[in-house]
Parts: structure tokens; sequence; C-alpha cells
């Protein structure tokens, strides 16, 4: 039997592992706080994170990550993107050699501008071939209530990928493969800002054009950054990249798009991440990872630069869209690399 090891024991990081116990595997989750741990193994829940889902019995949990990474074949990790480092710093004496190291996270690193299987490349030392990401449109609650749906495990090595597809398909979950990492990473990390900018515009009381209209711009400049950095503009039109932005920019399970309505009905930063009782809307720090990424490389990404002056520059949502709305016109079909 695969052993698997979970790193993270939020909704995501417990519900990927219930999927891969459901899929056939050893499963043992990682938790921070050791209570938790003995909750998860005591009454198979975890109500903080996935309340009314009952887990499989199966499933082990542990405080221990030395305890959780011994002979595991896989190792997913599901943590808040901008603690990546600081976890792997401690984990990484213990991560079997020769484990397949599978990123559940969506975002950019603050300050070195790197996506998160370059940053388990450089910490971990792992080859890019060792790395594989899953990312699409997964709202946690939805997938641990066994509601179907597809995601992408994307890894440059194509038999790696498809070894991680092979051990989480179920019943309820249905895995595609794909080689662009960098496709499937930017489009996890930037629909987290366009998510942003959809919860403002619904927080200001504004309808459905108006969040078509942010859900395709936002593609847009997705796909030019993605161009820039050598990413298939075929993975943009997919589950990472559409498909996760849909589900993100639309469902009230979303955080991003919480947060952002917060920020729309004119509550301060402050006020909503209070709201938000410890859990994270990636985007809020994204948005500064994704701009510094975008400038760098000399592309143009005007909704991730409102939601950032928006979150950090004391811009008013009102002024937000003002900003927007008289920007110069242009083509719409213009190269996607372009500006």
């Amino acid at each position: 039997m695969t052993r698997a090891a979970v790193l993270g024991a939020g909704s995501w990081g417990t519900t990927f592992a219930k999927v891969l116990v459901d899929a056939g595997n050893e499963v043992t989750l990682w938790a921070r706080r050791p209570e938790l741990a003995k909750l998860i193994n005591a009454e198979h829940a975890n109500p903080d994170y996935l309340p009314d889902i009952a887990l499989p019995p199966a499933l082990a949990a542990t405080h221990d990550a030395a305890e959780a990474l011994d002979g595991a074949d896989f190792v997913a990790i599901a943590i808040p993107s901008q603690s990546l480092r600081e976890n792997l710093l401690e984990w990484t004496g213990d991560l079997p050699r020769d484990a397949t190291l599978i990123s559940l996270m969506k975002g950019v690193e603050l300050g070195s501008a790197k996506r998160m299987s370059e940053v388990i490349a450089e910490v971990a030392g792992a080859a890019a071939e060792q790395i594989a990401v899953v990312s699409g449109p997964n709202l946690a609650l939805e997938i641990a209530q066994e509601q179907p749906t597809a995601t992408v495990v994307a890894c440059v090595d194509e038999a790696r990928a498809v070894a991680v597809q092979e051990r989480c398909g179920t019943g309820y979950f249905r895995p595609y493969t794909n080689v662009d990492v960098v496709g499937c990473e930017l489009g996890g990390a930037v629909k987290n800002v366009i998510a942003l900018a959809c919860g403002i515009g619904q927080g200001m009381g504004f309808g459905d054009n108006s969040l078509a209209s942010i859900i395709t711009r936002g593609l847009s400049e997705t796909a030019r950054l993605g161009a820039c950095l050598g990413a298939d503009p075929l993975t943009f039109a997919g589950l990472a990249g559409l498909g996760d932005l849909v589900a993100t920019c639309n469902s009230p399970l979303s955080r991003n798009r919480g947060f952002g309505e917060r920020l729309g009905r004119g509550e301060s930063l402050e006020q909503a991440q209070a709201a938000t009782h410890g859990q994270v809307a990636e985007g809020v720090k994204s948005c500064r990872s994704v701009l510094d990424l975008a400038r760098r490389h000399d592309v143009e990404v005007p909704i991730t630069a409102a939601v950032e002056a928006v979150c950090f520059g004391h811009m008013t949502p009102a002024h937000m869209v003002e900003l927007l709305m008289s920007r110069s016109m242009k083509s719409e079909v213009r190269p996607a690399a372009s500006r």
C-alpha cells in the first residue's frame, strides 16, 4: 500500500488526506496543534475546518512531522504559502529522499517572488522532476462532501504526474495531468487576487456584468504574465486556469471572495482579517508578491495592482473602480505577452 503524508490539517489539507485515504492509500496527517491531531484520531472529525464532515477512521493524525513523514512515498504540503519556507527548513531533514513532493498551495512567495514549487526545490534540494502541483476548482468543503470535481496534477515529469493521478483518483475526485507547472501555479496564485476584486465588486453591490468583466480581464492578465514566464496558454483555458478562477470568484465558500466583499462594504483590512477567525485569504498577501513578479518582468496587471492598492495603499474601492474604468482604450486581442 502506498504511504502518504499530508502536512497541514486545515480545510484543504484535511480534505486531500481524506481523498488519499478514499483512494486506497495509508495516510498520516500532520497537524500543527497537538490537540487537533488528538481530536481527529479520537472523533474522526475536524470541526474547526470541516464541520459536519466524517473523516475516514483509517486516517491517522499526528503533531510529530517526523512521524508523519517516516516512510512516505508521497508528501503533500497544505500550509499557508507564506509560511512554506520556514516550515520546510524544519522538515527537510525528515523528508524521504525519493518521495514525490506535492504542493497543494496557491501563492507566490513575498520577497523572492518564487512559486511554491520553486521554494520547495530550493529549500528541500529537490529536482523539479520530483515536485508535483495539484490545482483546480477545488473548494475543500464540497470535495469533503464528496461532490464531483476535477483537478489537475502538474509535474514536468509526466510519469510522476500520472503516478500521483493514480493515487488520488476517486469516484468523486477526478484528476487530469499536465506538464505545465508554471501555468498551473500561476493560475492558482493569481485567481485568489482576482477573487478579491470580485468580492470587492460584490460588496459594492455590482451585478453579473461587473463580475464577468473582472473574471475575464483577470484571466487575461494571468495569461499575459504566464506567457512571459513560459507557460502554455492552453493551461489558462483549463481546470487550473479558468476552472479555478470561476469557482473562487463565484462561490460563497471562497475565503478570498468573502474577504473582498468585506472590503467592498467599507471594512478596513484589519476588520476583514479579524472576521475571518484564523482562516487565511491567500490573495491578501499574494497581491503584493504577484504584483512584484509582474513588475520584475514588465507585465501589466491592472486588477492585481488595484487590489494591492486597496489592501495596502489606502485606496478606496470606489477609487479602484474609477481607476480601472478610466484606463486608456485598447484592443482586447493584443498579443498575450504585450503590456
